[in-house]
């Protein structure tokens, strides 16, 4: 494990190199990119390439997923949330999911049956973004929690995307969501949460499968380059729902040309890290203070199911204190050359900040080629959310808060 100030990188000695999980297979996620495409907000997100900056790293290639442009939300949890709430609703209607269209969930006989649906859910914003609008499509309610400092701009941004309650509670992000799953039992109401544990597993699995079209769109977007495979995939993570569902995809779809698949989380809430680090298979809680600027990243236990898929896939894990994310985020905010200008949140900026980092600090060498980087590489990064909290968008990228020791 190579350390240095404050940032970690684990490398997995572990990998299978067997096929991915078959649920996360193209095939298993199409029901989800057909019903997504037939959503009227619906667009493919860019995918930009840093031409002048991946000449600048010493690299072939690098390729941004701009998730910023999602359904008008400011980020990418918009795809799990509105797959999941229409799974659930073709089961208690009766309908296929592999067939349905938008379309048909906007007769009015069918908001009529599901206009007393109420689904609950936690969220450290963006999640809860995605619920709330998704909700406000199909003419349900949801009920939001979020845990304690939570920013009030997040808390906002989820109401005026659509129909939802939001609360800020007392509580971290973990017993947030358990109380969320309280709140489900207690009133009847059907819990759409992006973690999973067991017994709760079918949704949490609906809500990854959502997130894989982005993945895909990702890898026609680089043929389109010319690009028949990245080599290097960087994927950030919270309880590691996005970070496993895209990694299980990416090894199905890639077979014998897997990229070199690399974990970015903070460091005083490393869930995967801290599961990696145990080397007894199992997840394990984060350790650390559970303090960071990536609110979209900061959660202390993994999820069930996507837990396995990072422990046996991705290559190497990283433990990023803030000033990565900080980096990141003026990274993209002041482009080189003609590259196009990025906007990052602290959680979308975190991969980008730790490539620019392995690449130009030289207590990072060992690092670098540990991680197989060189002038050939070509790196797919997802920037998973814009300035969500527009003041610490401001205080980081132009006054200069957190700056790389």
């Amino acid at each position: 494990m190579a350390y240095y100030h404050h940032l970690k990188v684990l490398k997995n000695d572990n990998l299978s190199k067997g096929k991915g999980p078959e649920f996360l297979d193209a095939e298993h996620t199409k029901a989800a990119r057909h019903l997504h495409r037939s959503v009227t907000a619906y667009q493919e997100t860019p995918l930009v390439s840093l031409d002048a900056l991946a000449k600048r790293l010493g690299v072939k290639g690098i390729y941004v997923k701009d998730e910023s442009y999602r359904f008008g939300l400011n980020a990418f949890k918009g795809l799990g949330g509105i797959y999941a709430l229409v799974c659930v609703i073709c089961e208690k209607l009766g309908l296929d999911i592999n067939t349905v269209d938008f379309s048909d969930l906007q007769e009015p006989s069918v908001r009529e049956a599901i206009s007393d649906m109420i689904f609950v859910t936690a969220t450290d914003g963006n999640h809860g973004k995605g619920i709330a609008w998704a909700a406000g499509q199909l003419g349900c309610k949801a009920y939001v929690y979020m845990p304690k400092g939570s920013s009030k701009h997040r808390a906002q941004a989820i109401r005026n995307a659509g129909k939802a309650e939001v609360t800020i509670t007392d509580m971290g992000y973990d017993d947030t969501v358990r109380y969320a799953h309280q709140m489900s039992e207690e009133n009847g109401w059907t819990l759409i949460q992006d973690t999973s544990w067991p017994g709760y597993e079918t949704v949490p699995k609906w809500i990854i499968q959502g997130y894989t079209t982005m993945a895909y769109e990702a890898v026609c977007q680089l043929e389109s380059y010319g690009i028949k495979a990245p080599t290097h995939l960087f994927l950030q993570a919270g309880v590691g729902a996005m970070a496993g569902g895209i990694t299980g995809f990416m090894v199905n779809y890639f077979e014998n040309q897997r990229p070199v698949i690399v974990i970015a989380e903070p460091d005083q809430v490393a869930c995967i890290f801290e599961s990696a680090r145990q080397e007894d298979g199992g997840p394990h809680e984060a350790v650390g203070n559970g303090e960071t600027i990536m609110a979209g990243l900061n959660c202390g236990e993994p999820c069930t199911v996507t837990w396995p898929i990072l422990r046996d896939y991705a290559n190497f894990y990283a433990s990023c204190p803030d000033y990565v994310a900080a980096r990141g985020m003026r990274q993209y905010a002041a482009p080189y050359g003609d590259d196009k200008k990025i906007i990052s949140g602290e959680s979308g900026a975190v991969t980008i900040g730790l490539l620019a980092m392995l690449m130009e600090s030289w207590e990072l060498e060992e690092e670098k080629k540990m991680l197989g980087l060189n002038e050939e590489s070509v790196i797919l990064l997802f920037n998973t959310e814009g300035d969500t909290d527009p003041d610490s968008y401001h205080r980081i990228v132009y006054d200069g808060a957190y700056a790389t020791p």
